[in-house]
């Protein structure tokens, strides 16, 4: 059942997930279709999320967005100052300025990254995670790893439970998804694009998530990349309504894999999973790998924190002797 809408007030609305958004030319959301997004949400009892670009609104969309409940997310290079200071969500797009930004235990930060740039500069997060109040880490080719990347990445994540095991004997929570979310979980926790989110794009139409508007497909019948857009990634629109063809594809109970898996905090992203494996529902070996390094951090991570006496819940992460379940399912 869907419960979010996610509205993107413009196409240069920044990225805060593993797609990237390469466009650059302004299209703000018309106001008419913001205050029919907005009416639409309240109809079906959703929860809005609004996605800002990097220049700051006209008052009257101000106006409007505050008619109603949300989460605003924002890039970390938002002109309006004051708006960004009362944010849900900032993104990083890279890694300028994470050293000397203002950090707040009320804010959830986002941080996307390449994996080079993540291996190399992975210790400005120790700094981070000592103010912030959640720090998402998303990687944003995950799809290039390499066993050697695999053997890196492993060996980061042990640093960075080093780091957080020091907080929590400090008495300090601090969250960190690629450990910390795992600990947490007792069923899974993944993007679930197409089925509690979707989101509404600047041309009136939904779409499964804001990558699949942003998605740079042109197959030389249209005239222009939104028709394209619109044409073979909507999933209907305000006029006409949501229709979303075989919906049953996006859900986690149709995956036969993911169904069955605890790397609970695995993001299982719909379009990285298209794009790695042309199937929305089913992870590339990268994905599989990183999340179950991650899962496998976290056990370790809660075993050596419990001492502190953290709240945690009572409950134990197995260990396994897999990294990929489909390579389990082939020995």
């Amino acid at each position: 059942m869907v419960e979010y809408l996610v509205i993107l007030l413009d196409n240069t609305s920044v990225s805060y997930c593993h797609y990237p958004n390469d466009k650059v030319q302004h299209n703000l959301i018309p106001v008419e279709i913001l205050k029919k997004g907005i009416m639409y949400a309240m109809l079906e009892n959703l929860t809005i999320q609004f996605v800002y670009p990097e220049y700051a609104l006209p008052n009257e969309y101000n106006d409007v967005i505050e008619t109603i409940d949300h989460c605003k997310i924002v890039p970390s290079t938002f002109e309006d100052k004051s708006l960004r200071k009362d944010a849900d969500v900032i993104v990083f797009n890279d890694w300028i300025g994470l050293d000397v930004f203002h950090f707040t235990s009320s804010q959830s930060y986002i941080l996307r990254t390449s994996k080079t740039d993540f291996f190399e500069r992975y210790l400005f997060l120790n700094g981070v995670l000592e103010k912030a109040g959640r720090l998402n880490v998303v990687l944003t080719d995950i799809e290039t790893f390499s066993e050697d990347d695999f053997d890196k990445y492993q060996k980061i994540l042990v640093t960075l439970s080093k780091k957080i095991e020091k907080l929590f004997a400090q008495g300090k929570s601090p969250q960190l998804n690629l450990l910390t979310d795992r600990m947490l979980l007792s069923e899974m926790n993944n993007c679930n694009a197409g089925v509690s989110n979707i989101t509404l794009a600047p041309d009136g139409n939904f779409y499964v998530c804001p990558a699949f508007y942003n998605l740079p497909v042109v197959d030389g019948n249209e005239k222009t990349l939104d028709d394209v857009c619109q044409k073979r990634f909507s999933i209907g629109s305000l006029h006409d309504g949501l229709d979303i063809k075989n919906f049953q594809l996006y859900r986690l109970d149709h995956a036969p894999i993911c169904r069955n898996c605890d790397a609970f905090q695995c993001k299982r992203c719909i379009w990285l999973n298209r794009k790695t494996t042309n199937e929305v529902n089913t992870p590339s070996h990268e994905q599989c790998v990183v999340a179950h390094l991650e899962r496998n951090a976290s056990r370790d991570l809660l075993l050596n924190i419990r001492k502190y006496g953290a709240f945690l819940p009572d409950k134990e992460i197995t260990e396994i002797d897999y990294l990929d379940p489909f390579d389990n399912l082939n020995t």
